[in-house]
């Protein structure tokens, strides 16, 4: 029913459903340039709206040279690499403040902003490690593409709240984690109160900022705030190594596929089932004329690996 159709509905169930019917609008405005609402939701071409922002940290010991490309940023404070080779579509970016445990800075806070508005127009990226580049310390947005945190070192306050930011994060077993910032007398203010409920559930997340108790990997992992929790190495990068395997396995599937999933799974996260299962609808829709559909078809039927071009 399309949304004119039900403003004619009387009385709270109209309304309800005009609400839904603009909210599912309003989730694929933010596909992209001229997509439209599939089936009962058509409607006109809508506009592409700014893809919302999230940092993906990391952590880890000096990162492995071999699949690197030339730096993209030369700053000293955030490194951005495009890996190579077999890893091609991956992207790291590497914070390096040792001098300060990689605590934000203005300066950083506004390269990493500028480094994730170039990324997220960036057709060749398929998923993006962010990871401290010091030793032992995980310092202390919505990125269309997967988003890894690969947690090596501490994560306490602002590096647990931009890690909790990410899609999937993976810690090392010797990793400290938590949201201390009511022994300071304040409380998260990086989107922790939020993030860290939706990640444990309420109760536990109200444990977890009550007593600003710092967790191991193991401790984290029983919570379910991190999917994976490894030995550490003697490197001391074995999160970030995990987070390399996992972008790794990202890297086949369809570029129009995994975007409209994560939005699809954001969005509908937020909303009542009905209205959830009508924005996978209407992403589903995106990707039935791509190219990328077509050419998944013809190599399943070649028995070959697909070629995908985002498109």
């Amino acid at each position: 029913m399309a949304a004119a159709a039900v403003a004619a509905v009387p009385g709270t169930l109209g309304t309800l459903q005009v609400g839904r019917a603009r909210l599912v609008a309003a989730c694929c405005a933010r596909l992209r340039p001229g997509w439209r609402l599939p089936g009962s939701l058509t409607g006109p071409r809508v506009t592409p709206a700014i893809w919302a922002r999230a940092w993906a940290p990391a952590v880890g010991g000096s990162a492995p040279r071999r699949g690197y490309s030339s730096e993209v940023k030369t700053e000293d404070e955030l490194r951005v690499r495009y890996l190579e080779e077999e890893n091609r579509g991956i992207v790291v970016l590497g914070i390096n403040r040792a001098y300060a445990k990689n605590s934000f800075s203005k300066n950083l806070i506004k390269m990493l902003s500028k480094a994730v508005d170039a990324l997220k127009s960036d057709k060749k990226v398929r998923t993006i490690i962010v990871r401290s580049e010091v030793p032992g310390i995980f310092c202390a947005a919505n990125l269309p593409v997967p988003t890894i945190a690969a947690i090596d070192g501490l994560a306490l306050g602002g590096g647990l709240e931009l890690a909790l930011a990410c899609d999937i994060r993976v810690a090392a077993s010797s990793a400290k984690m938590g949201l201390v910032e009511t022994k300071l007398a304040i409380i998260p203010g990086g989107g922790g109160t939020q993030r860290l409920p939706r990640a444990i559930g309420m109760s536990l997340a109200k444990e977890l900022i009550f007593s600003a108790r710092v967790l191991d990997g193991q401790e984290a992992k029983a919570v379910g705030l991190i999917s994976h929790v490894l030995e550490q190495n003697q490197e001391g990068d074995a999160a970030y190594r995990k987070a390399l395997d996992l972008a790794r396995e990202f890297l086949p599937q369809g570029p129009v596929a995994m975007r409209v999933a994560k939005l699809a799974i954001n969005q509908g996260m937020e909303v009542d089932l009905v209205t959830g299962l009508a924005i996978e609808e209407a992403c589903y829709a995106q990707t039935i004329p791509t190219k990328d559909r077509l050419e998944g078809l013809l190599a399943f039927k070649e028995k070959r690996s697909p070629r995908y071009k985002g498109e």
